[in-house]
């Protein structure tokens, strides 16, 4: 058991680090100040928590078994995706580069994590064919998945609050006006492709 935990944990920690949607959020609103990246970390985490609810209680299975549904979470948090990518990009065009990265990103970070991660329904896929590989055989699902998926939130409580430091110590070169503008540029960009990949599978599919 001991070294399934450990290979969970290594596969759970290159899964969490994956540069996606949290991260690129919790960057947005890291370069306004400290606190407003830590809170979008953690609305993050926040996030993470509901899908441990729904994965260890079995209701996130009812996204695989009812593709229609899984259909219309993913056209949510596409949306919602491409929403923050479309109104940072509009901001760059029409407010000064010495504010460009204040001017979106700050408001409701812990609101902009928590549903950035929890309208996102590969997290509960992943979840769900990730955990059965690391649960011992015979043991039952509430105490085999929970220590596992704490792991998940564990290691999410750790990296995205290290990022929105991180970020912050880097702030004065980072929020230089040049510096600034291509940051957000690049963060809004990132938003937009990624809401639009979200948007384009389940239409494409249908």
């Amino acid at each position: 058991m001991d070294g399934q935990i450990i290979a969970f944990t290594g596969v759970a920690a290159g899964m969490v680090a994956m540069p996606g949607a949290d991260f690129t959020v919790v960057v947005r609103n890291a370069l306004v100040s400290r606190r407003a990246g830590v809170a979008c970390a953690l609305g993050v985490v926040g996030g993470l928590l509901v899908h441990t609810a729904l994965a260890v209680a079995g209701v996130a299975a009812v996204l695989t078994a009812v593709p229609a549904l899984f259909r219309a979470l993913q056209l949510l948090g596409g949306g919602y995706v491409l929403y923050l990518g479309v109104r940072t990009l509009l901001d760059l065009r029409r407010t000064r580069t010495e504010t460009v990265v204040e001017a979106g990103a700050a408001v409701h970070p812990l609101r902009q994590g928590f549903v950035t991660n929890a309208l996102n329904p590969k997290v509960p896929i992943t979840f769900l064919s990730l955990l059965p590989q690391f649960v011992p055989q015979g043991s039952s699902a509430l105490p085999g998945t929970l220590p596992l998926a704490l792991i998940v939130v564990v290691l999410a409580l750790v990296w995205f609050p290290a990022v929105a430091v991180l970020v912050d110590r880097l702030g004065r070169w980072l929020r230089r006006p040049r510096a600034a503008r291509a940051v957000a540029g690049v963060t809004a960009g990132a938003l937009t492709v990624l809401g639009v990949m979200l948007l384009a599978e389940p239409l494409l599919a249908a």
